[in-house]
Protein backbone atom coordinates (compact mmCIF):
# COMPACT_ATOMS: atom_id res chain seq x y z
CA UNK A 1 0.00 0.00 0.00
CA UNK A 2 1.39 3.36 -0.99
CA UNK A 3 -0.65 5.69 1.26
CA UNK A 4 -3.96 6.59 2.88
CA UNK A 5 -5.17 10.20 2.80
CA UNK A 6 -8.28 12.07 3.89
CA UNK A 7 -10.35 13.17 0.87
CA UNK A 8 -12.68 16.17 1.11
CA UNK A 9 -15.33 16.58 -1.59
CA UNK A 10 -16.99 20.00 -1.64
CA UNK A 11 -20.52 19.58 -3.07
CA UNK A 12 -23.87 21.35 -2.90
CA UNK A 13 -23.66 24.82 -1.35
CA UNK A 14 -19.93 24.25 -0.74
CA UNK A 15 -19.04 23.50 -4.38
CA UNK A 16 -16.76 26.22 -5.66
CA UNK A 17 -15.38 26.95 -2.19
CA UNK A 18 -12.64 24.32 -1.93
CA UNK A 19 -9.81 26.71 -2.73
CA UNK A 20 -11.01 29.19 -0.12
CA UNK A 21 -11.22 26.39 2.46
CA UNK A 22 -7.76 25.07 1.60
CA UNK A 23 -6.35 28.59 1.89
CA UNK A 24 -7.91 29.02 5.33
CA UNK A 25 -6.68 25.65 6.60
CA UNK A 26 -3.11 26.01 5.30
CA UNK A 27 -2.86 29.51 6.80
CA UNK A 28 -4.12 28.34 10.20
CA UNK A 29 -1.98 25.27 10.88
CA UNK A 30 1.82 25.18 10.92
CA UNK A 31 3.81 23.00 8.55
CA UNK A 32 1.01 23.32 5.97
CA UNK A 33 1.07 24.08 2.27
CA UNK A 34 -0.78 23.69 -1.01
CA UNK A 35 1.08 20.96 -2.90
CA UNK A 36 -0.86 21.03 -6.16
CA UNK A 37 -4.15 22.11 -7.71
CA UNK A 38 -5.59 20.60 -10.90
CA UNK A 39 -8.69 22.29 -12.30
CA UNK A 40 -11.50 20.98 -14.47
CA UNK A 41 -11.35 21.97 -18.14
CA UNK A 42 -14.31 23.00 -20.30
CA UNK A 43 -14.72 19.42 -21.54
CA UNK A 44 -15.04 17.93 -18.02
CA UNK A 45 -18.66 18.93 -17.43
CA UNK A 46 -17.92 21.01 -14.34
CA UNK A 47 -17.70 24.79 -14.05
CA UNK A 48 -14.43 26.08 -15.46
CA UNK A 49 -11.98 26.65 -12.62
CA UNK A 50 -13.56 24.15 -10.20
CA UNK A 51 -10.95 21.99 -8.49
CA UNK A 52 -10.64 18.52 -9.98
CA UNK A 53 -8.03 17.53 -7.40
CA UNK A 54 -6.01 19.51 -4.90
CA UNK A 55 -3.34 18.14 -2.62
CA UNK A 56 -2.37 20.03 0.50
CA UNK A 57 -0.76 19.35 3.84
CA UNK A 58 -1.88 20.33 7.33
CA UNK A 59 0.75 19.91 10.01
CA UNK A 60 2.66 17.70 7.57
CA UNK A 61 -0.29 15.35 6.81
CA UNK A 62 -1.53 15.03 3.24
CA UNK A 63 -5.14 15.82 2.33
CA UNK A 64 -6.86 15.66 -1.05
CA UNK A 65 -9.85 17.79 -2.07
CA UNK A 66 -12.19 18.12 -5.02
CA UNK A 67 -15.39 19.97 -5.79
CA UNK A 68 -18.38 19.01 -7.88
CA UNK A 69 -21.66 20.75 -8.63
CA UNK A 70 -23.56 17.55 -9.45
CA UNK A 71 -26.81 16.70 -7.67
CA UNK A 72 -25.20 14.64 -4.90
CA UNK A 73 -27.28 13.28 -2.06
CA UNK A 74 -24.46 13.70 0.46
CA UNK A 75 -22.24 16.32 2.02
CA UNK A 76 -19.85 16.54 4.96
CA UNK A 77 -21.00 15.08 8.28
CA UNK A 78 -19.70 15.33 11.87
CA UNK A 79 -19.61 11.52 11.94
CA UNK A 80 -16.16 11.98 10.39
CA UNK A 81 -14.17 14.95 11.63
CA UNK A 82 -10.62 16.24 11.70
CA UNK A 83 -9.22 15.83 15.23
CA UNK A 84 -6.60 18.42 16.16
CA UNK A 85 -4.37 18.11 19.24
CA UNK A 86 -3.42 21.68 20.17
CA UNK A 87 -0.27 22.54 22.13
CA UNK A 88 -1.51 25.59 24.01
CA UNK A 89 -4.62 27.37 25.23
CA UNK A 90 -3.87 30.21 22.80
CA UNK A 91 -3.63 27.78 19.87
CA UNK A 92 -6.93 26.03 20.61
CA UNK A 93 -8.78 29.31 21.21
CA UNK A 94 -7.41 30.90 18.02
CA UNK A 95 -8.14 27.79 15.94
CA UNK A 96 -11.67 27.50 17.33
CA UNK A 97 -12.38 31.20 16.73
CA UNK A 98 -11.19 31.07 13.10
CA UNK A 99 -12.83 27.75 12.21
CA UNK A 100 -16.16 28.49 13.91
CA UNK A 101 -16.64 31.89 12.22
CA UNK A 102 -19.86 31.57 10.18
CA UNK A 103 -19.91 27.86 11.03
CA UNK A 104 -21.86 25.79 13.55
CA UNK A 105 -20.82 25.06 17.13
CA UNK A 106 -21.47 21.45 18.07
CA UNK A 107 -19.68 21.59 21.45
CA UNK A 108 -18.33 24.99 22.57
CA UNK A 109 -14.81 25.16 23.97
CA UNK A 110 -15.05 23.90 27.53
CA UNK A 111 -13.81 21.39 30.12
CA UNK A 112 -15.83 18.22 29.48
CA UNK A 113 -13.99 16.04 31.99
CA UNK A 114 -12.21 13.96 29.36
CA UNK A 115 -10.20 17.05 28.35
CA UNK A 116 -9.38 20.32 30.08
CA UNK A 117 -10.29 22.16 26.85
CA UNK A 118 -12.23 20.67 23.95
CA UNK A 119 -14.48 22.00 21.20
CA UNK A 120 -16.29 20.53 18.21
CA UNK A 121 -17.61 22.51 15.26
CA UNK A 122 -18.53 22.51 11.61
CA UNK A 123 -16.70 25.27 9.76
CA UNK A 124 -18.40 27.51 7.17
CA UNK A 125 -17.53 24.97 4.47
CA UNK A 126 -19.26 22.13 6.35
CA UNK A 127 -16.05 20.35 7.43
CA UNK A 128 -16.24 19.04 10.99
CA UNK A 129 -13.37 19.70 13.44
CA UNK A 130 -12.66 18.46 16.95
CA UNK A 131 -10.09 20.60 18.77
CA UNK A 132 -8.45 19.24 21.89
CA UNK A 133 -5.88 20.76 24.21
CA UNK A 134 -3.25 18.02 24.45
CA UNK A 135 -2.05 16.95 27.85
Amino acid sequence: MKSISTFLMFVGEHAGKAEEAIGLYTSLFRDSEVVSIERFSESDGQPLGFIKQAKFTLNGHLYIASENNGNHQFTFTPAISLFVECDSLEEIEDSYRVLSKNGQELMPLDDYGFSQRFGWLNDRFGVSWQLNLGN
